[in-house]
């Protein structure tokens, strides 16, 4: 079994694809920043439970609950909502992009993808570790 085949690895690669297209979506917010308009874009949110059910799903692993105290893989709140709020400044042309939000969500982004990133670097070297080669 390859590195690239264990399905926590892939999920991770998936999220950091995620978070560049991401950038990319919110650096057009900025750079439209003045475009008479033009709204805000973001892309969906990533789910993990619906991420981890297909890649669970591959391998056969499935989430059971052993206890009746534990939580249900469809425990309420356990899905991600997604907020769209309408904007709060619109200038007269239009515009709607606020620089001090987008600023946030790429702020945000950024952070978001150096953890995914920071994961998978570290299980990379756990298993450089446990085949014997220090890293």
């Amino acid at each position: 079994m390859l590195f690239g085949d264990l399905p926590l690895v892939g999920m991770l690669k998936q999220k950091m694809a995620w978070h560049e297209q991401r950038q990319g979506v919110l650096a057009q917010n900025v750079a439209n920043a003045d475009t008479p308009g033009y709204k805000t874009r973001d892309l969906e949110n990533l789910s993990f439970p619906e991420l981890a059910a297909k890649t669970g799903g591959a391998s056969g692993v499935t989430m059971v609950a052993t206890d009746p105290r534990h939580m249900g893989p469809g425990a309420p709140g356990a899905a991600m909502r997604d907020e769209r709020r309408k904007p709060y400044e619109v200038t007269p042309q239009g515009n709607a992009v606020v620089l001090e939000d987008e600023v946030m969500r790429v702020s945000q982004n950024v952070q978001d993808y150096q953890m995914a990133a920071d994961l998978y670097s570290r299980g990379l070297g756990m298993l450089k570790m446990a085949v014997g080669r220090r890293s």
